[in-house]
């Protein structure tokens, strides 16, 4: 029986990238969007086109336990099941401190923590049930030790993400794996506004003087689904080119 990975936010950018890593795995995907309603359709008949696996497309806030709710319903009546969950949705929205307001904050949290917290938490009683499963939480060196103050939101949120990651993996152990994958910059359409200056300046901190391919992150996230990374839990693996501030 094929497994079955479910990728939020999987329309477009890491997530999309992930739902393809997995095609070629031959695991079944769920595609997950919210906004991108075409791209997550295109990507579901790319995917059909191409590979050998069964898909799913799921509309879902993940920020929404209702929506998240009916969500694994959905890929239970269609699955069985669930053996992989990627927490990739994620939102940010740049300003300057002190312009930020209270609901765009919560904005920030609602969707990249609580919605990490929720699937985690509805996936991992279906894998807990089955005594197997592989959850792999998406963060960022923003977490780590890259601060931006325009970003304080963001950065907050993906250190949430590092504490669930924590308490998750004791929670579900020992039959769950739970592991957290931090990206530095990575070409997506979140860093698309950044000017050529803003990009060389930051290209000049990373030591292989690149931003990270979304292959770059998604291959790291298939590695730690497979069979390779069994041992591999409660772990934070920071993927951004090696950071240098000298």
């Amino acid at each position: 029986m094929s497994k079955v990975a479910l990728v939020t936010g999987s329309s477009r950018g890491i997530g999309k990238s992930c739902i393809i890593e997995f095609a070629k795995a031959k695991v079944d995907v769920v595609i997950n969007y919210y906004h991108h309603e075409k791209e997550a359709y295109q990507l579901e008949k790319y995917i059909k086109d191409n590979y050998d696996v069964k898909t799913l497309v799921v509309k879902c806030d993940v920020s929404k336990e209702e929506e998240v709710e009916n969500m694994f319903l959905k890929i239970f009546d269609t699955f069985g099941g669930i053996d992989i969950l990627v927490n990739n949705a994620g939102v940010c929205r740049d300003n300057l401190l002190f312009d930020k307001s209270i609901r765009d904050f919560k904005r920030i949290l609602d969707v990249n923590l609580i919605g990490t917290f929720l699937c985690s938490k509805y996936a991992g009683k279906i894998m807990l049930e089955k005594k197997a499963g592989k959850i792999i939480n998406i963060s960022s060196t923003n977490a780590l030790d890259t601060f931006y103050p325009e970003s304080c939101d963001y950065d907050a949120s993906k250190a949430g993400i590092i504490s669930l990651t924590h308490n998750f993996a004791r929670e579900l152990a020992p039959f769950v794996n739970v592991n957290c994958v931090c990206p530095g910059w990575v070409k997506t359409d979140m860093n698309k506004n950044l000017t050529y200056e803003q990009i060389n300046e930051e290209k000049k901190k990373i030591l292989l003087n690149r931003f990270a391919d979304v292959e770059d992150i998604s291959k790291v996230v298939i590695f730690l689904a497979s069979i390779k990374a069994n041992y591999i839990n409660d772990t934070i693996i920071r993927v951004d080119g090696g950071k240098y501030n000298g």
